[in-house]
C-alpha cells in the first residue's frame, strides 16, 4: 500500500513541479499510462523478490533493494514504450522529474516507517516478550547470540528456562527464570508473547507434552532446529507450496537477480572493451617488444560450481619462468615479473583480457576472484587450508571482488588472511545486490592508484 501511495503522489507532484519549473503541453494520458505500467512492473518485481515480507524489526535497510527494483522497473518500462513506438511522444523533462520524485518518496517513506516502528517498539506498543526454553545455559546463550546477530529490536528477551536449575545470568544480562513450570506460569499470566524451544535432543513424546501444555496460553511457540544451533546461521526456512522446508544451501543469485547481473555484466563488459581497446593494444605492443612469448597468459582456475575455466591475462612474467599451475605465489619484487609486467600488475591492466571471459559467460565483473587450481597458502592448498572454501564458487568468479577492495588484494601468505578473504567472498554472495556490484567497481577504480598490495 505504501508504494502505491508513493506512485500516486509522484504523479500529482510531478505534474505540479513540471508546470512550475518547465511548463509546456504534453500528452497527459500517455504519461499516466506509462506511470501505471511502471508501478505495476515495480510491484511485480518486489513481489518476486519477496520485497513485501512481514516487517521483522531490522533497522539497517532504508530502501536500497527497493531503489534497485525501481531502476529495473524503469528500464523495463522504457523497453515497453519503445516497443509501442511512443518514445518520441514522451516528455524527457517530465519523465526525469517523475523518476526523481518516486525515488525520493520511496526512500523517505521507508525511513519514516522504520522510525515510527522503532519508536513504537521502544514504548512497548508493539514487539514481543520472549523466553527461551533450552536444554542448558550454554544452548540458551547460543540462542541469544543468534537473535542478536539478526538485529531484531522488536524482540525483548526476558530470560531462559531449563530443568537444571542453574540460577545464573548468561549473555547480555539474560536471567534464569526457572524450570518449565515457571515458564508455563509466565505464559498463562500474560507475561510472555513467545517461547523459543531450543532443545535439539528432545524426544518426540516430551516435545508433544510441552507444546500441549503451552497451547493453553495465548503465545507463539517456536522450535529452533538443531541445524541452526550446530551448523550455520545463514540457512533459511522456505516453502514448497505450503510445505515448510529447511534450506541448507540455496542458489544465491537467481531469477530476476540472475538476469539483472548477467545483463549488467554483458553491457558493462562491452562498454569497457569499446573504451579501453587503445590501452589494451598499447599493452600488447609493449609486452611483445620487451620479451619473447605470447601476449596473453592462460591459466586454469576454479570457476562457477567448482569447474575449471581458462582465465585470460596479459602476460606479466618471463615466458620461461611463469607458473601455469599457480602453486608458487607471486611475491613482492618477484624476479619472474618483467618491467612491463610490474606496471600492468600494479594498475590491474593485466586483468583486462578477462572482459572476454565475462562475454564468454565464464566470469562476472564482480565476484570472488578465481584461484589457480594448485594455489597454496602456507604449506597447504587453499581448499584444504580454509573450511567452507568451496562455497565461494556458488557464483561466477569476478574480475574484482569485495575482498580485493577491503585490503585483501595481492599475496595471501597466511591462513588467517586466506580465511578473511573467503569470509568476504561469502558475505558478498549472501548479500549481493546491483548497488553492491556498482559500489565495488567504483571502489576498485579508486583503490588501483595507491594499492600497496598490488605487485
Amino acid at each position: 500500500m505504501n508504494d502505491v501511495v508513493c506512485f500516486f503522489l509522484a504523479v500529482l507532484l510531478t505534474a505540479i513541479s513540471y508546470d512550475l519549473a518547465i511548463g509546456g503541453s504534453y500528452d497527459a494520458l500517455l504519461h499516466r499510462s506509462a506511470a501505471i505500467i511502471m508501478a505495476i512492473i515495480f510491484l511485480l518485481v518486489r513481489v518476486s523478490r519477496d520485497g513485501y515480507a512481514p516487517f521483522k524489526g531490522q533497522g539497517e535497510d532504508v530502501g536500497g533493494a527497493a531503489m534497485a527494483d525501481f531502476l529495473l522497473a524503469t528500464a523495463l518500462t522504457m523497453f515497453v514504450i519503445i516497443q509501442l513506438g511512443k518514445l518520441a511522444e514522451l516528455s524527457l523533462g517530465l519523465g526525469l522529474i517523475f523518476i526523481f520524485v518516486v525515488i525520493v518518496l520511496l526512500f523517505l517513506s521507508r525511513v519514516a516507517f522504520q522510525w515510527l516502528a522503532l519508536i513504537m517498539i521502544r514504548k512497548g506498543y508493539i514487539g514481543q516478550r520472549v523466553a527461551i526454553y533450552a536444554e542448558s545455559a550454554k544452548v540458551a546463550a547460543k540462542v541469544v547470540q543468534l537473535i542478536k546477530l539478526e538485529n531484531l529490536p522488536h524482540l525483548r528477551i526476558l530470560g531462559y528456562a531449563d530443568e537444571r536449575e542453574q540460577k545464573k545470568e548468561i549473555a547480555d544480562h539474560v536471567l534464569y527464570l526457572g524450570g518449565f513450570s515457571a515458564l508455563l506460569n509466565l505464559a498463562k499470566t500474560g507475561q510472555l508473547d513467545q517461547i523459543i524451544l531450543a532443545v535439539p535432543r528432545i524426544s518426540q513424546s516430551r516435545l508433544e507434552e510441552i507444546t500441549e501444555l503451552l497451547s493453553a496460553a495465548s503465545i507463539d511457540i517456536c522450535i529452533l532446529p538443531r541445524e541452526t544451533l550446530e551448523l550455520s546461521t545463514s540457512y533459511r526456512v522456505n516453502f514448497l507450496g505450503s510445505l515448510p522446508v529447511f534450506a541448507v544451501w540455496q542458489q544465491p543469485i537467481r531469477d530476476i537477480d540472475g538476469l539483472l547481473k548477467v545483463t549488467l555484466d554483458y553491457v558493462l563488459a562491452t562498454v569497457a572493451l569499446l573504451l579501453l581497446w587503445p590501452i589494451m593494444l598499447l599493452t600488447a605492443l609493449a609486452i611483445k617488444l620487451e620479451s619473447r612469448g605470447p601476449i596473453i597468459f592462460k591459466q586454469n582456475r576454479i570457476g562457477f560450481n567448482n569447474n575449471e575455466i581458462s582465465v585470460f591475462k596479459f602476460r606479466s612474467m618471463d615466458t620461461n619462468l611463469g607458473d601455469v599451475s599457480g602453486a608458487k605465489r607471486t611475491e613482492k619484487n618477484d624476479a619472474r615479473v618483467t618491467r612491463v609486467g610490474r606496471f600492468i600488475r600494479k594498475t590491474s591492466i593485466d586483468e583486462l583480457p578477462q572482459l572476454f571471459n565475462v562475454l564468454r559467460g565464464e566470469m562476472s565483473l564482480v565476484g570472488p576472484r578465481p584461484h589457480a587450481t594448485m594455489m597454496r597458502v602456507g604449506d597447504k592448498y587453499y581448499f584444504d587450508a580454509v573450511r567452507g572454501y568451496s562455497a565461494r564458487h556458488r557464483v561466477k568468479p569476478g574480475i574484482t571482488g569485495l575482498a580485493q577492495v577491503r585490503g585483501l588484494r595481492g599475496e595471501i601468505a597466511t591462513i588467517e588472511r586466506a580465511k578473511q578473504r573467503v569470509e568476504y567472498d561469502i558475505y558478498y554472495i549472501e548479500n549481493w545486490s546491483p548497488l553492491l556490484d556498482i559500489r565495488i567497481m567504483i571502489e576498485t577504480i579508486v583503490k588501483i592508484a595507491w594499492d600497496k598490495d598490488a605487485y
